[in-house]
């Protein structure tokens, strides 16, 4: 099966022909045609209607959901709450691949060894789809055995999606003025080498990204004394990139509720504020994080000032103690 035309590269990415409606997906799979309809929404997909837009190998994850349902492994209600979770998690990382994928893209079209975008894109999702499929079950096996982990280690007290850590947000300083004075691809180059510094500096200090915002990094870490550190060093580790704005990191300890891959809270919000009103190259923390900190850094307290949603709050800059080096 040979396609060069762009209606032909779904088929040619997932190496089947697409000839089946919702309708007979389902009854195949022994899901009603609404529940077909539901587990494609939730997948991150449009309303096919009638259009023949599926293959055998849809009809094999359908009759997985199906299975699990029937068998009672999960409800129904779980299991779409998972293939949501699946749908929106698949749908970023491919966004993610492709964009970083279109430099190659381009190189092997300019170089002369593809003839379009379209058969680089081809030759490059045929000759590394199995490899990567491996690369991608062996990696989220990682982070589902890190998350059980994450939930083994509380205390038995304390509920599962519920816990006491400290929130961080890092963001980038005078974005705006930037955004305006760089052309799209550069301001792309610093989005990214800000993502990758940060994000390198928060796992290896033992922290968890929650989620990036651009210009901005919001991260987690149980202990408010390793959060502080992390913090620390993504000030310099961001500081000696010259091609960087910038950096300053509101941190608040607190209970905060883990939900669909994200954390909300009231230390949430207010880690978001305590950065907003932090200078350059600067921490605020809220009282909470500061007497956790007390012994390891120097805190000073600053006049109280408006703090949306908090009222008037006394932020608490932390520096680190003479004699501290960074790590």
């Amino acid at each position: 099966m040979k396609h060069t035309d762009r209606t032909g590269l779904v088929e040619q990415i997932l190496k089947e022909d697409l000839n089946l409606t919702n309708e007979q997906v389902a009854v195949a799979a022994g899901l009603t045609e609404e529940q077909g309809i539901q587990l494609w929404r939730n997948l991150g997909f449009p309303d096919p209607g009638d259009e023949a837009v599926f293959g055998k190998s849809d009809i094999q994850a359908a009759s997985i959901v199906a299975a699990t349902i029937d068998h009672g492994f999960m409800d129904e209600r779980t299991i779409f709450r998972l293939t949501r979770a699946l749908g929106q998690t698949m749908a970023r990382l491919a966004d993610w691949e492709v964009t970083i994928l279109v430099d190659q893209l381009e190189s092997d079209v300019s170089e002369g060894k593809r003839d379009s975008r379209l058969d680089a894109a081809l030759a490059m999702t045929g000759s590394a789809s199995k490899e990567f499929d491996r690369l991608l079950l062996h990696v989220w096996h990682r982070h589902l055995a890190a998350a059980a982990m994450r939930i083994e280690t509380r205390g038995s007290n304390e509920e599962l999606l519920s816990t006491t850590m400290t929130v961080g947000f890092a963001d980038m300083t005078r974005f705006t003025a930037l955004s305006n004075r760089l052309d799209h691809v550069e301001l792309a180059e610093v989005v990214e080498e800000f993502e990758t510094r940060c994000g390198d500096i928060v796992t290896a200090g033992g922290g968890r990204i929650i989620k990036t915002l651009g210009d901005a990094m919001l991260f987690v870490h149980a202990d408010p004394i390793e959060a502080t550190h992390v913090s620390l060093d993504v000030l310099a580790g961001i500081r000696s990139r010259p091609n960087l704005p910038d950096v300053r990191v509101g941190l608040a300890t607190g209970s905060v509720v883990s939900r669909l891959g994200d954390v909300f809270g009231p230390p949430v919000n207010l880690a978001a504020r305590l950065s907003n009103v932090a200078r350059a190259n600067r921490i605020l923390v809220d009282r909470e994080t500061a007497d956790a900190i007390a012994g390891e850094f120097d805190t000073r307290v600053l006049p109280p000032r408006p703090i949306k949603g908090f009222g008037n709050i006394s932020p608490i800059t932390v520096t680190e103690r003479r004699g501290f080096t960074v790590r």
